[in-house]
Formats: structure tokens, sequence, C-alpha cells
């Protein structure tokens, strides 16, 4: 086994979007991380990303998950580490960081990719830079389709978030 590696003591979802940032990685946050921040009650373990799979965003991927030593979630103790063309194919490649768990999505649910969920995302700033994050209009949207047990039950609680946001600030439609 590599030294340094193994699961993070205690993960550091914050950390790893900022070292994300700063590799210069083109991404949508999406899933649980993305409710929160959106101020969704809700708990997440992980950070779940949808990247542009361009070759110059797949390399910089590449490099951010080899300075975090990150290595494939699995049930046995193998460690398989990532290589380009797990990131540039249209599956979920799942990884434990030195700072904590990463999903890298080439799409989500409906088979959305980068360019598709473009549209439907917020400009959040955070820690200097500035983040995409699917928006909570979307998010519903696919959960509703979602056949996850973990996903249903959220829903109720992503719909109280956006209808309480939208009573405060008013709906895009009013904007």
């Amino acid at each position: 086994m590599p030294t340094g590696r193994g699961k993070p003591t205690n993960a550091n979802l914050s950390e790893v979007l900022e070292g994300l940032l700063k590799a210069g990685v083109d991404f949508i946050l999406v899933g649980g991380l993305a409710a929160v921040i959106q101020g969704a009650p809700v708990t997440t373990m992980d950070v779940g990303v949808v990247h542009n799979q361009s070759p110059e965003n797949i390399a910089k991927l590449l490099a951010f998950l080899k300075s975090v030593d990150a290595f494939y979630r699995r049930l046995d103790d193998k460690l398989i580490e990532p290589k380009e063309g797990d990131l540039s194919g249209k599956g979920h490649a799942l990884f434990t960081t030195r700072l904590g768990p990463l999903d890298a999505l080439a799409v989500i649910e409906e088979g959305k990719s980068y360019g598709d969920l473009l549209d439907h995302t917020v400009e959040l700033h955070f820690r200097g830079h500035t983040l995409r994050v699917l928006d909570l209009k979307m998010l519903i949207k696919l959960k509703k389709t979602s056949t996850d047990p973990k996903d249903k039950q959220r829903l109720p609680v992503l719909k109280e978030t956006l209808r309480q946001l939208e009573e405060e600030y008013g709906s895009e439609e009013d904007n």
C-alpha cells in the first residue's frame, strides 16, 4: 500500500471544492452538496461534480486527483488510481481522496452532461473563486426521475427549500 493512502480521517468537502477550483477544473457541483449550498437542510458525505469532458479539462481533473492521492472507492482493499480514459467515458468515477470523497460524473439523471446542465446553474462566490452549482429547480426535476430511495426522501425537503427561497427572493419568472 503506498504511503499516505487511506481514507481521510476528517473529510473536508470545502477543501475538495477549493482544490478543484484552484486546479482550474471546469465542473458543475451537483447532488447533496449543491442542495446544501443553496440552503437545503440535508446532509451529504461527498462532493459530486459533473465535469467538462474536454481533453484539457480531463487533464486538469486527473492532475488534481493525483495531487490528492485519489483512488477508486471499492469494497475490497485494492487501490486503483484514476486514468484519463476513466474520466472521458460516460460513467461515474467515485474516488476517495486525502481530502474526502469525490464523485466525478460524466452524466447524471436523464443522461444530462456538463453541456446540458450549464443553463441550469447558479454562480456563487466561494473562497475567491466562482463556483457553478446546479440550481434547485433542476435538482428537483432530476430527483423526481431518480430511483434512489435517498433521492425520493430528499425531494420534499428540496421542494420546500425552493418554495421558501422563492417566497423570500421571488422566483426567476418574477425577475
